[in-house]
């Protein structure tokens, strides 16, 4: 028990840094002034929609913070739209941006891997968090969370670095990947359906190097 505490502990206080630092980081930057900036979400948005998207869906994205992805699920007309993300200043912004129509969204302000919850999702969408998941640990609170918030028969996108992409991102380290060794790191009840690359142009022209993966949850 003793040795579980613990455990709890150096978890509590990870999760509290990594709030800390990314609420720093939208706290300070513009959103043209961080790499993972796109104006158009296109390639997200067509995978998506490559899903099955309906008005009806519910779509959950996951460390969605102020990126324009809710915008074009919002313009698609789609009503059941929820944005997490660890950083409470990053979801203010978003909702800042949106005006009005950020009512139609529901903002939950979690780490991904800790306690939270929303209905069931038919698309979960991840662009560039897991891959900053570095420890086994966080890794498989994550494919909980997605067991436990992904329909069956729903869709699962998560996007990360390919292994050519950067090893660090905002001076953090990261995990990259191949779409079969993230199939591998889900694991069961998750099939891969869809994969495509994508070179990313960040706001001062450098280029980083994504993979798209899309699987169904059986």
């Amino acid at each position: 028990m003793c040795g579980d505490r613990r455990r709890e502990h150096v978890y509590e206080g990870t999760r509290i840094g990594r709030q800390q630092r990314w609420n720093a980081v939208y706290a300070t930057k513009g959103e043209r002034e961080v790499s993972w900036f796109e104006a158009s979400p296109d390639v997200s948005l067509e995978m998506i929609e490559a899903a099955g998207l309906t008005r009806d869906s519910c779509v959950l994205d996951v460390g969605g913070g102020d990126a324009h992805l809710v915008d074009g699920l919002l313009s698609r007309g789609v009503t059941c739209v929820a944005v997490l993300d660890v950083a409470g200043a990053a979801l203010e912004r978003a909702k800042a941006r949106l005006g009005e129509s950020a009512s139609a969204v529901t903002w939950i302000e979690a780490d991904v891997t800790a306690d939270w919850s929303w209905k069931p999702a038919d698309i979960w969408h991840d662009r560039a968090t897991f891959h900053f998941l570095t420890s086994a640990g966080d890794r498989a609170r994550y494919t909980e969370r997605l067991r436990a918030g992904l329909k069956a028969g729903g869709s699962a996108i998560i996007a990360t670095f390919a292994p050519e992409g950067p090893e660090t991102c905002s001076g953090l380290p990261v995990v990259r990947y191949w779409p079969e060794t993230l199939a591998a790191e889900l694991g069961d009840p998750f099939v891969l359906e869809d994969c495509r690359r994508h070179v990313h142009t960040t706001p001062w022209g450098a280029t980083q190097a994504f993979q798209y993966s899309r699987f169904r949850k059986r």
